[in-house]
């Protein structure tokens, strides 16, 4: 495999060219500190994520592990689905620390960094958690809407509270609101999305006063108020006519104001047929609407997800971005923020809910063989049984004697005799069955499942609250992870964390992220 060091790579991340830089440690390991334009995709499961984040096999690749040679075995997955343009970084992550350059902690950092950058930039109005419970106790007149994912919503919200994931917020808006002076509040968990989708409201030019819950849910619960749990988000409410005409007017105006390029089907077309550039087509619409009908080629990308976690939908850096929706509102909402991130973008000037295609998008297929009567063989004589589930769910529950494992960290000593992997991703199964196979291991089986699939075949089912150890476990980020269980020191540290981001940019890190693109070239 050929190395690139990391004084060598750092300069080529300010470049025009496409690269993707990747991080194939684990989630917990690149959670706990990652360059800043590196994007996480696991070796675990990288032939199901890779094609999905880099679909361009020429791409330039550059792979970190933890100094610990992985990379190289990635490398060798990667090649054999077909990419070409393969780099390992020269003694990882801590190379990387070792040469003075940061490794950031935690996920989506670059999303989060530019939301703190909008708030000083735009001057994001906000209010604090007491002003709002003051404002909800003498029964003021004003809406608030939680930003988030209705699952996000469902596990935590605050009292009275809508959900109204951000890409929805001003195409739903004229239905919730009636009157032009009420206020709105917009929150999230933390407080990217708050922000964000308070400052996707005012570029709108709208009367209604707009403000961000300042630290979100998180926020509410250090100031001693409670939050509701399971609430089923209300479904969003249909556009009338007169608000579709609104949507679509105040599109044109976001266009105009904001200098955003659309283009043609046929140009989007001609782009992802281009084997020299990578070209990206999200449906920024919601799932449903989705599902029902979308353009050919079109990825789902809920607009307010694809702008706080967009390392989680794609990972090549000066790639084209290409957005679609139907009356071109939430694409338009959506472009600003992602171009203020640094990324191309562009607006698909056609009505996706008449396009030609339907159902989920289609996935890479990972394919892990199912044993048949798995009781009468996962009991066979000198079997050795592993779980390839990740760390947390093994120790909810897995097979009794079976023995968790992680493919990064699978040797020869393993693969020994005959060997069952359980577990219940067909990625993980498969990616641990493949590597058993390339150690050595001829006798091998998988079977995709669960709990409940395992005691319905007769199998007992334990669990281990303390196995794997906290230090086996890399797949998963310990990192203020309790902070939505009302652990209200973790909330205090992943709110210091998140204020604290601008602090660790470099200058080359600051440049990629540009919050001017907030501010309209002309009044909406």
């Amino acid at each position: 495999m050929k190395t690139i060091t990391a004084t060598a790579l750092k300069p080529m991340l300010g470049a025009e060219r496409e690269f993707a830089f990747l991080d194939i440690r684990e989630h917990g390991q690149y959670g706990e500190g990652h360059p800043f334009f590196c994007v996480s995709a696991p070796y675990s499961v990288i032939e199901a994520r890779a094609p999905v984040l880099v679909p361009r096999k020429k791409t330039l690749c550059v792979l970190m592990d933890d100094g610990d040679g992985v990379s190289a075995l990635a490398h060798e997955r990667l090649a054999a689905l077909g990419y070409e343009n393969l780099l390992g970084l020269e003694g990882g992550a801590p190379a990387w620390a070792a040469a003075g350059y940061t490794l950031f902690k935690g996920v989506n950092v670059l999303s989060k960094t530019f939301g703190e950058l909008v708030e000083h930039a735009c001057g994001t109005p906000s209010i604090s958690a007491e002003e709002l419970r003051e404002r909800q106790a003498r029964s003021a007149p004003m809406i608030v809407l939680d930003g988030r994912s209705p699952s996000e919503f469902r596990k935590m919200s605050l009292p009275g509270a809508r959900s109204c994931p951000n890409a929805e917020l001003g195409y739903r808006l004229p239905e919730l609101v009636a009157d032009e002076s009420t206020p709105v509040i917009v929150n999230c968990a933390g407080r990217t999305r708050s922000i964000i989708g308070a400052q996707s409201l005012r570029n709108l030019g709208l009367k209604n006063p707009v403000f961000a819950l300042r630290n979100g849910t998180q926020g509410w619960r250090l100031a001693g108020f409670e939050l509701d749990h399971g609430r089923t988000p209300d479904a969003p409410p249909a556009l009338s006519p007169a608000s579709a005409a609104l949507a679509r007017a105040r599109a044109g105006r976001l266009v105009r104001g904001f200098g955003l390029s659309r283009v043609s089907p046929g140009t989007v077309a001609a782009w992802m047929a281009d084997e020299s550039r990578t070209t990206y087509l999200f449906d920024v619409r919601t799932e449903e609407e989705y599902l029902a009908a979308h353009c050919e080629h079109a990825r789902h990308a809920p607009g307010g997800q694809l702008v706080q976690a967009t390392d989680e939908f794609l990972a090549v850096r000066n790639a084209r971005i290409v957005l679609s929706d139907d009356l071109g509102l939430r694409a338009a909402s959506t472009a600003i923020w992602l171009r203020g991130m640094g990324h191309e973008v562009h607006l698909l000037d056609a009505d996706a809910s008449a396009g030609p295609a339907s159902g989920p998008e289609p996935q890479p297929v990972i394919e892990a063989a199912s044993v048949p009567r798995l009781g009468e063989i996962a009991n066979r004589p000198g079997l050795r049984l592993l779980d390839a589930s990740r760390g947390m769910e093994y120790r909810a529950g897995h097979v009794e004697g079976a023995e968790w494992v992680t493919r990064a960290r699978l040797d020869a000593r393993i693969a020994q005799g005959p060997i069952l992997v359980l577990g219940r991703s067909a990625a993980l199964v498969a990616g641990v069955m493949q590597r058993l196979t390339e150690l050595g291991a001829n006798e091998v089986e998988g079977h995709v499942g669960g709990p409940e699939q395992w005691r319905a075949a007769g199998l007992a089912v334990v669990a281990t609250p303390d196995l794997p150890a906290q230090d086996d476990c890399i797949d998963y980020l310990f990192f203020v992870h309790d902070r939505h269980d009302d652990n209200l020191e973790a909330a205090r540290q992943y709110l210091a964390w998140e204020c604290g981001l601008l602090k660790q940019l470099d200058a080359q890190e600051r440049g990629a992220l540009n919050p001017a693109h907030a501010t309209p070239l002309e009044t909406v």
